[in-house]
């Protein structure tokens, strides 16, 4: 796992006008650098870097969000993406394919970005070829496994956030 090494239990960050603003409370689960056609499109960029956190944990400080309900690429299931009513910026995102009701924090959207390091590249079957991943990052062509990935402490707050979770309707 990379070593996010937090300053504080608290990030926050926010949209691009400042309109939004949110914290996260503790830290994320785990963050991924996705490489999928999905993040790239909805991002603009060639990734997008996600802190999956547990949704009781990402707390709206100010400013509206609205949401949008799109349907991934990758997987062709919804996901739900929060976004500035003002701006436009995407914050975070809860895909419906994933465990539990976590949200996967853009975290290009904190005060300080580099705060978090990714702990795997996914989805690199659809990077972008002049992206190098270092040689010792953990990489995925898709998905992986979580529980051969993830820390035990992540696993067991993961475990506990789906005994709590509302079921989500997952388009099946």
């Amino acid at each position: 796992m990379a070593a996010n090494r937090l300053k504080s239990s608290v990030l926050e960050g926010g949209c691009a006008c400042g309109e939004v603003r949110y914290e996260l409370r503790g830290s994320p689960m785990i963050v991924h650098a996705c490489h999928c056609t999905s993040c790239q499109r909805r991002g603009g960029g060639a990734f997008a870097v996600n802190a999956v956190i547990e949704a009781e944990n990402v707390v709206l400080r100010s400013g509206e969000l609205h949401t949008a309900v799109l349907h991934d690429g990758e997987s062709g299931k919804p996901c739900d993406t929060w976004f500035c009513s003002k701006c436009g910026t995407g914050v975070w995102v809860r895909y419906h394919t994933a465990p539990g009701d976590c949200r996967f924090v853009r975290a290009g959207t904190l005060d300080d970005p580099s705060a978090l390091q990714p702990d795997a590249h996914i989805y690199t079957r659809s990077k972008q070829d002049w992206i190098d991943i270092p040689p010792d990052a953990r990489s995925y062509e898709v998905f992986y496994n979580i529980k051969e990935v993830w820390p035990a402490e992540s696993l067991e707050r993961l475990r506990k956030n789906i005994e709590t979770s509302e079921p989500l309707d997952r388009g099946d």
